[in-house]
């Protein structure tokens, strides 16, 4: 089965020869994103560093789409969601708030962490979790804000 990085590239390519530049100019943005930070962090191309640079894409991407939708930016708008549908593609389906809750309070209970000060803590270790890929660490860091006093 190819890696989500092999998918990319076969799919900038059939892009590319179906005449349709919207998506092969995301994707091989994409494709750089995730070379450079390869280099950045002079690590392999893996599955991980490749969900990590896909998520931030689509959470930069969606920062800013809402940046546009309060200047009144339809066209801009409209540009994002579309490159925004065509990353979330290589995304995996997250996991459902129930199960993040458990998992989170397991770690909680792993780590021994008592207060917000320790976030990082649990944090860290659910980025060593066999499911770290499927989190999203914005929803992750407001459950464990409210397990924590």
């Amino acid at each position: 089965m190819p890696t989500t990085y092999e998918r990319l590239r076969a799919d900038i390519i059939t892009a590319m020869k179906a005449r349709d530049p919207a998506t092969a100019t995301a994707l091989r943005t994409m494709d750089a994103a995730i070379q450079r930070a390869a280099m950045d962090t002079s690590k392999p191309i893996d599955e991980a560093l490749t969900m990590a640079t896909f998520r931030k894409a689509v959470k930069n991407l969606t920062d800013a789409r809402t940046e546009f939708e309060k200047g009144g930016r339809a066209d801009l708008v409209a540009l994002n969601t579309a490159e925004i549908a065509i990353l979330e593609k290589f995304l995996p389906a997250g996991l459902d708030p129930a199960k993040l809750e458990a998992l989170v309070l397991e770690v909680i209970a792993a780590t021994g962490a008592t207060s917000k000060k320790e976030m990082g803590k649990v944090i860290g270790a659910l980025k060593q979790r066999p499911e770290a890929g499927l989190i999203d660490f914005g929803a992750a860091s407001k459950v464990i804000q409210a397990k924590l006093p």
